[in-house]
């Protein structure tokens, strides 16, 4: 792999980000609402609001503006948040271990099933087993996790309250170590079912036809007849042919779980990232709103510049000139 596709790739990702920056500071800017009108009470003096719109920068030309605001991106410095006060830097950092932790585990389960699923049912093609396991999984993809999440809530939460219906914690939260994490983990029993089910089957679906493909390939069809052990035809031959685009897959999925938090988190009223951007969407709350979206470019353009290295690495019938 060359270093000047890497260099390519780099300077194509900085000119995205520029422009996804430029938009995002745009679009809250002539989006309808008044946000002077929330950090500023009525019953403020005038020296009172004169000073807070002066502290967010409020009186500044909208030039001006938009390079301060290129400033506290790139130096992830998101300024306050006009409804709690408090810097959207620290806010953030205090709810994304709940958001990794739910999606972190969620999207492993996905990916463990899923795969594992796909290479058993595709050396039983046809098979009831087969068709049982993808009609299941057909049927889970095509429910969104917020409808299955609904759905854990009434049957599990409502009519059988094994798990709690909210939070991250019991309220008051347990003083021992093991009983914190025994609660957190029967806290986010529903929500990572919820998430796991809706989401398996895409990769179940994708890894099975894959592998039904590679295993009719001559290549795999030789290393049978040599007598090959099952396992090393099934794993070293016909897995490795589908793993390069599993593995940009699971780069690419990678952003995702932060947008797949925002309706899993506010159905079971989790503290994370996911529900303080909709607070902060609801609220006209713009500097975490950008500070957020930010945040979710910049994992985006990672992950696909991470994906395009370890595509090279994982396949080395690939060369760039």
């Amino acid at each position: 792999m060359s270093r000047g596709y890497l260099w390519r790739r780099v300077v194509y990702g900085l000119i995205t980000l520029f422009v996804i920056m430029t938009l995002n500071f745009v679009i809250f800017r002539i989006m309808p609402g008044d946000p002077v009108s929330l950090i500023i009470s009525p019953q403020f003096t005038p020296e009172m609001k004169q000073l807070l719109i002066e502290r967010y920068g409020l009186d500044k030309p909208l030039l001006s503006q938009y390079f301060l605001y290129l400033q506290s991106m790139l130096t992830f410095d998101f300024g306050r948040s006009f409804v709690t006060r408090q810097p959207v830097l620290g806010e953030l950092l205090s709810r994304l271990p709940n958001t990794l932790m739910l999606l972190g585990t969620s999207f492993l389960l996905n990916v463990f099933i899923g795969v594992w699923l796909g290479i058993k049912m595709a050396t039983r093609q046809g098979s009831r087993m087969d068709t049982a396991i993808t009609g299941v999984s057909l049927f889970f993809n095509a429910m969104p996790a917020f409808f299955i999440g609904l759905l854990l809530l009434l049957a599990f939460g409502y009519y059988w309250p094994i798990f709690p219906i909210r939070g991250t914690m019991s309220v008051p939260p347990p003083t021992e170590f093991w009983a914190i994490i025994l609660d957190r983990i029967h806290h986010l029993v529903m929500p990572v079912t919820a998430v796991t089910l809706s989401g398996y089957g895409s990769w179940y679906l994708y890894v099975r036809n894959n592998m039904v493909s590679a295993l009719g390939q001559d290549f795999v069809l030789t290393a049978r007849a040599k007598g090959l052990p099952q396992r090393e035809v099934l794993y070293r031959h016909a897995f490795r042919n589908v793993l390069p685009p599993i593995v940009t897959l699971v780069f690419l999925s990678l952003p995702g779980l932060i947008t797949g938090a925002v309706i899993t988190e506010t159905i079971f009223s989790l503290y994370g990232v996911g529900r303080y951007l909709v607070d902060a969407t609801l609220q006209q709350d713009y500097p975490v709103v950008q500070g957020c979206f930010y945040i979710i470019a910049l994992a985006v353009l990672v992950c696909n510049l991470l994906a395009d290295l370890v595509y090279g690495l994982v396949d080395p019938r690939i060369r760039l000139r």
